[in-house]
């Protein structure tokens, strides 16, 4: 009887230890202050006026302002007229990286496009802006 009340009693206490274990993953994986986070110069850039088929490119700075390095998994234009390139190894906390747009004009007129970065941070997305007016081409 002994026996088995001690092996029961080691049976909870090793479960109620893997609980805890979970828990605190759960908790620590969800809270966003121990996440990777963007700090970026800017999230809107204006070409004001540009060529038409004069492509056009910016380079959006960041910082990793978070606490694990952080990695981006896709960077998507919203048509494409945008082509993207971005840092591709993890930014460490406190270093910085690029996302990368090159906007090639074909209609004339205004234009607002937007880029959708996807990357470990809360969230999971965060968007950058491009915008300006095409012109005829000059002789």
């Amino acid at each position: 009887m002994k026996k088995i009340l001690f092996l029961a009693a080691l049976l909870a206490a090793f479960v109620l230890q893997a609980n805890a274990q979970n828990s605190d993953i759960k908790i620590e994986s969800g809270d966003p202050s121990a996440m990777a986070k963007f700090k970026w110069n800017e999230t809107t850039h204006n070409f004001g006026k540009i060529e038409q088929g004069k492509p056009v490119t910016v380079e959006f700075e960041f910082t990793n302002t978070g606490k694990i390095p952080l990695v981006i998994s896709a960077v998507k234009g919203s048509c494409g007229c945008t082509v993207t390139d971005y840092t591709k190894q993890p930014v460490p906390p406190g270093k910085k990286g690029v996302v990368k747009a090159t906007y090639n004009a074909t209609a004339f007129g205004a234009f607002n496009k937007s880029i959708r970065v996807t990357a470990n941070v809360e969230g999971g997305t965060e968007m950058l802006f491009i915008k300006g007016e095409v012109i005829k081409k000059t002789q």
